[in-house]
This record gives C-alpha cells, sequence and structure tokens, in this order.
C-alpha cells in the first residue's frame, strides 16, 4: 500500500512538473506571439509610413523624374513659366521668386503662404533647403551646377522656357498636384477661345503686319516665332512671320530705325518699371520719337502697350489665356 501511495505521489510530482514546463513553454510561446505581433504592428505602420511618404514616377517631356506621392510644399525657383501654372491652377508654393524683394501684384493670389527664394536667377539654397521643399521647380535655364546644387535639396525639375511647351508645363504641375482635370479644362477653353477668335477676326486683318516687342533697359527687343507671344500672334492667330522675327535666334535688339522699316500695322508692347529702371521715360521717349510716330501702328493708334502685364512671360498658360482674349479685343477694333 504504501509502496502504491509512493508511485501515485511520484506521478503526481512528475505531472506537476510537466505542467509546470508546459505552461512555461507556453509563457514562452505567448511571449514569442507577442513579440511577434508588436514586429508585425510596427511593420505595418512603417509600411504605412511608406506609403504615405512614398514616390511616384511621373513623365515630363520624354524624361522620368521620382518625386514624392503628395507633393504639398513647392517651391519655384527661376522659373516664370511655373508661376504662371502656378497662378492658372491656383497652387500655392512656400517659396517662390521675387523681384526687388517683393512679390509682383501679378502674383499675389498664389504668394500668401510664400517665403521669397532670392531673385529670378539668383536662388538662395539656405533658404530653399530651410523651408523643406517636397519638390523643386527651377528654369531649363540655370547653369548646370545651380541646378545640381538644387537636385540635392529635393526632386528638382528643371521646368521648360519655350514657350511651344505650354501645354507639358501645365499638365506637370497638374500631375504635381493633383490637379489634371483643371489643367484639362483650362486647356479645351483656351483652344475653344482660340477657335472663337479665329472667326472673329477672319479675313480683315490678311496682310496685316502684327509685332510684338519688349522694352528692356531704353531698348526695344523682338523675339523668336516660338518665344515670348510670338507662337499667339503668328501660331495661333496665324499672322504673317515678319523676315526679322524668323531671322532671330534669341532676344534680339530692334533700332528705331530697323521698327520704322519693318512698319508694322500693329504693335503690342510690354514694358515693366523694373526692367527699364535706369530709363525710366524710355517709353514716353519712344512714342514721341518723330521716326516711329511716322509708322502706321502709330498713325492709326494701333500701338497697344501692356495688354497683360509687363512681367507677364508671353508663352505660358496664362499669359496666353489672357493676351489671346486681350489682343482680339485691341486687334477687332
Amino acid at each position: 500500500m504504501k509502496k502504491k501511495l509512493g508511485l501515485w505521489l511520484v506521478m503526481i510530482c512528475m505531472l506537476a512538473v510537466l505542467g509546470a514546463c508546459g505552461n512555461k513553454e507556453d509563457a514562452s510561446g505567448n511571449a514569442e506571439n507577442s513579440a511577434s505581433t508588436g514586429t508585425e504592428a510596427t511593420t505595418n505602420e512603417t509600411d504605412t509610413a511608406d506609403a504615405a511618404e512614398g514616390t511616384r514616377t511621373i513623365k515630363y517631356l520624354d524624361k522620368e523624374y521620382t518625386v514624392p506621392t503628395e507633393v504639398n510644399r513647392i517651391v519655384i525657383t527661376g522659373s516664370m513659366e511655373a508661376m504662371e501654372d502656378a497662378l492658372v491652377l491656383d497652387v500655392h508654393p512656400v517659396g517662390a521668386i521675387t523681384f526687388g524683394g517683393e512679390f509682383p501684384e501679378m502674383y499675389a493670389s498664389i504668394t500668401d503662404q510664400a517665403e521669397s527664394i532670392g531673385q529670378k536667377i539668383e536662388p538662395n539654397f539656405e533658404t530653399i533647403l530651410s523651408l523643406k521643399p517636397d519638390i523643386i521647380l527651377g528654369s531649363t535655364k540655370f547653369k548646370p551646377e545651380v541646378a545640381e546644387q538644387l537636385s540635392k535639396i529635393a526632386p528638382f525639375i528643371q521646368v521648360s522656357h519655350i514657350a511651344t511647351d505650354w501645354e507639358s508645363n501645365l499638365n506637370l504641375l497638374a500631375e504635381l498636384t493633383g490637379k489634371q482635370d483643371q489643367a484639362k479644362q483650362e486647356i479645351e477653353q483656351y483652344k475653344a477661345a482660340l477657335t472663337t477668335a479665329q472667326a472673329e477676326l477672319g479675313d480683315k486683318l490678311e496682310n496685316k503686319k502684327v509685332l510684338a516687342v519688349r522694352i528692356r533697359n531704353g531698348q526695344m527687343y523682338v523675339y523668336p516665332e516660338s518665344v515670348f507671344v510670338n507662337p499667339i500672334l503668328y501660331g495661333d492667330l496665324g499672322f504673317q512671320v515678319p523676315a526679322e522675327i524668323q531671322a532671330a535666334k534669341a532676344q534680339e535688339a530692334l533700332s528705331v530705325e530697323k521698327f520704322a522699316e519693318m512698319n508694322p500695322d500693329y504693335v503690342f508692347v510690354q514694358f515693366e518699371t523694373s526692367e527699364n529702371s535706369d530709363t525710366p521715360n524710355a517709353l514716353t521717349d519712344l512714342q514721341n520719337n518723330p521716326i516711329i510716330q511716322k509708322t502706321t501702328a502709330l498713325k492709326e493708334n494701333h500701338a497697344f502697350v501692356n495688354v497683360i502685364d509687363p512681367l507677364a512671360e508671353g508663352g505660358p498658360a496664362w499669359s496666353r489665356i489672357e493676351f489671346l482674349k486681350a489682343a482680339v479685343e485691341q486687334l477687332s477694333k
């Protein structure tokens, strides 16, 4: 009996030990499961964060760029084209170009949240870095060393300064900011307005000479066929391209005598005071010049000054939309 009792006691002890071991394994297993659950939670959180702060690839003018999935903080430096596109799409950059340290009135509606990042061709790298941009939109006019420095701060895209790239430029900003539908609508509206304008003007201006000039530092300048407002006048509205415009390779000075020789029927003039600080009376002096006064445009009161903001580039979407309306209004008179 004692022997049986002893055996029972041994068996009970063994069961107790096995139970304890089992509990220990369970506890260990649970601890491992807890750790595993914690790792999965952390991984999921990381994946979510990566998704929120991830990247995507976009295509612009046959090049691919890696940009953040969400683009909220945009810096625009050097590119007046991007500034005008921001006007059209109501995009408010955190950093933007200033003139003489001030944002031009033309851009007041979109620079309410912006900080100056320097002049047009003089970006302030430290300020741009401090703004922690998601993306930087620069200019194709930037020197390689400037572009390289900016690309070290954030994803950097050089926006074309060629007027005929206006649709691609607008669509670029739209894709970055999720405003593709708005960009499409603006482009369609412009093309519809152009069709109306062509019908309205008809043949009444056939064989008429139309010229656009910009006054800088007291001097008249003309531009190639694909620059300034020329694509609108000669491409969209179909006016004959003057030989001087065809020959221009870049910004070309136009003398008073050459202007008189061209003798345009209509002339559109842009004059910005900040571009003529040393010659503030340049516009008046040219208008009063006896040689220029003998030209057809001046004699028939067909010289139109600043029909759009004088700081407008001429080629981007905003310039096109506004200049087309203004030009047709003047040419229809």
